[in-house]
């Protein structure tokens, strides 16, 4: 069986790091969130997620960043690869499990590949 592990260091946890991401990243717009990417040199994907105060309610908010830590977790392939990401969902955001994040996720990273390889 395998594992999929989701520790600390595949976490952005850091205000600083999320600025870092904010000002130079490139940003990949999907319907109700938007990845904001930035390459890093530790080897492996992070996630920070930053979701907009206009859904109302904490518990509605904290959720929805815990299913997109989970899509993060289970398919980090769909994800780009090598990068700080940043899960920035907007008030139209609809997705409600792993699996349609992961597919709504999946253009964006192959339009990072082709930014970041070319």
């Amino acid at each position: 069986m395998k594992r999929f592990p989701f520790s600390k260091d595949s976490q952005i946890r850091k205000g600083w790091e999320y600025d870092r991401v904010y000002d130079q990243g490139k940003r990949l717009h999907g319907k109700g969130f938007t990845l904001i990417c930035r390459a890093n040199d530790l080897g492996h994907s992070r996630i920070g997620v930053s979701v907009n105060r206009k859904i109302r309610g904490a518990v509605r908010r904290n959720r929805l960043k815990r299913i997109i830590r989970e899509s993060f977790r289970l398919q980090r392939d769909n994800y780009p690869s090598g990068a700080d990401i940043v899960f920035a969902v907007r008030p139209d955001f609809e997705f409600s499990s792993p699996i349609s994040i992961c597919q709504a996720v999946e253009p964006l990273t192959c339009r990072w590949r082709g930014i970041h390889e070319g």
